[in-house]
Formats: C-alpha cells, sequence, structure tokens
C-alpha cells in the first residue's frame, strides 16, 4: 500500500480500537517504527490523532466519535478513580446533573444513598441504572436520543434544563485545552451541555487525561468556569498546575 493508504489504515485502526501502538503498527504494516512515528506525526499535525508515549489514540471530531460501548473498554481503572473522586466532591447538593458517557455513568453508580438526592440526566444508561436505587429520585430529559451515546438531546432537552436549578453538574467533554475551553464534535450535545451550565450552581469536569490538550468541533465552556476538574495521574503535575491558574481545583487520582 502507499503512504496515504497506510496512514488511513492506522487512522481507522486508532477509531475501532481507541489507541494504536507504534510497535504492533509496524509489525502488521510491515514497515519501520521511524516510518510509523512519521505517519503519526503527520496525522497528528492534521488532528486526526493525539500522540502518546510509543503509540497514538484519535481525536474526535464533527466527523468521528467514539460509541459509549467504546468507552467502556479503555482507562476503566482510571476511570473508576476518578469517578470516585468526583462524587467524594458532592457536598449538600441536593439536585445533580449527570452528564453522558461512561465516566459520568461511574460517578452516577458513586453517589450516596444515605440521603435524599434528585439525578437529572440526559443519559439512558444513567437513568437505568440509578433508577430503583434508594433515596435517588432520577428525571430524564426529553429529546432525541443519539445512537451511538444513548444520550438525549435538541430542544426538548434544552427547554426541559431552561426550567431547572440545578446545585451541581458533574460535565464531561471529549476535549478540554487551556486555549480552547471544554468541546464536543456535535453542536447539539453542545448546546445541551450549554444548558447545563447556565442552569447549575456549581460545576465539575471530569475525565481521563488523554482528553487535555485535545478540541473538538463545537466549543461549549470554559476552564474558568469550573469549580474542580478531576483527572487521573496521566496527566502531568506541571501541566495540572497550568489548568489551575485558570481557576478550578485540579484534582489528580
Amino acid at each position: 500500500m502507499d503512504a496515504h493508504e497506510r496512514r488511513r489504515g492506522i487512522l481507522e485502526t486508532a477509531r475501532r480500537s481507541g489507541c494504536v501502538d507504534v510497535g504492533q503498527l509496524s509489525v502488521d504494516l510491515d514497515v519501520s517504527k521511524e516510518t510509523v512515528r512519521r505517519d503519526l506525526n503527520l496525522l497528528e499535525r492534521q488532528g486526526l490523532v493525539r500522540r502518546t508515549h510509543g503509540g497514538a489514540y484519535p481525536v474526535e471530531s464533527a466527523g468521528f466519535e467514539t460509541t459509549l460501548a467504546s468507552r467502556t473498554t479503555m482507562y476503566v481503572p482510571e476511570k473508576v478513580r476518578i469517578a470516585a473522586a468526583a462524587a467524594a466532591l458532592l457536598g449538600d447538593a441536593e439536585t445533580v446533573f449527570i452528564d453522558e458517557g461512561y465516566t459520568p455513568q461511574l460517578i452516577a453508580a458513586a453517589l450516596p444513598r444515605d440521603r435524599p438526592l434528585t439525578v437529572v440526566t440526559s443519559s439512558l444508561a444513567t437513568a437505568g441504572g440509578l433508577a430503583s436505587a434508594q433515596n435517588i429520585t432520577v428525571l430524564l430529559l426529553g429529546g432525541r436520543v443519539r445512537g451511538g451515546t444513548l444520550a438525549t438531546v435538541d430542544h426538548w432537552a434544552t427547554r426541559m434544563l431552561s426550567g431547572f436549578v440545578i446545585d451541581l453538574a458533574y460535565v464531561g467533554a471529549n476535549g478540554i485545552s487551556r486555549e480552547h475551553g471544554l468541546t464536543t464534535p456535535d453542536p447539539a450535545v453542545s448546546e445541551v451541555k450549554s444548558q447545563v451550565l447556565r442552569t447549575a450552581r456549581r460545576q465539575i469536569f471530569s475525565g481521563v487525561h488523554t482528553k487535555f490538550g485535545a478540541a473538538s468541533f463545537c466549543r461549549f465552556a470554559e476552564v474558568t468556569e469550573f469549580e474542580a476538574i478531576v483527572t487521573d495521574a496521566g496527566l502531568s503535575a506541571t501541566e495540572a498546575h497550568r489548568y489551575s491558574l485558570l481557576g478550578p481545583e485540579v484534582i489528580r487520582v
């Protein structure tokens, strides 16, 4: 195959698997590791992947977004730790918004059951997981259901949100950067998240380290709007400090 076909194959593998390894690609494609590194560097310059030590992972964009099913297989130990730390920031909140995505779903599962809580969510998976939970009342936003993420969007969801005052919102993103803020590939999702931030008194972002420095299609918030950022230790202490200078407490677990 020529270089263009090889890079297209690398990108398809990254999107299918969630990440790629230089050594494995070198074997699979029968090319040198240096050739693979050049291909990954070019794909990164094009905004299609982000390089990591020894490999890369795909950047979500308007034309590509990972599914909820694939998210349940990547960085699971890190996401579990993040969810526990985020849930510990609940404080005295009585009404909570839980965003779409796997990490927010884990946060919902980690919420306490020893006092009454009202949970508003756009996620069918989260609503189903909490429906029978003791002391928790679940409000599922109406709207069009996105097949890949099983989340509701569009004007039905934003209109319902506009009638609430929510104590605390747990919000995720496909990318977060100091330059571009929090981003997501889908304009409809962006509008729901924007409405959540207008509705909530407190906002907490949670996400694995691979989301940092990435920028997707639609910006819906600035880093300065959040009281806390909860991530894993894969985000360096130096980079965490840079984010903390913008206002939020950065918690690495």
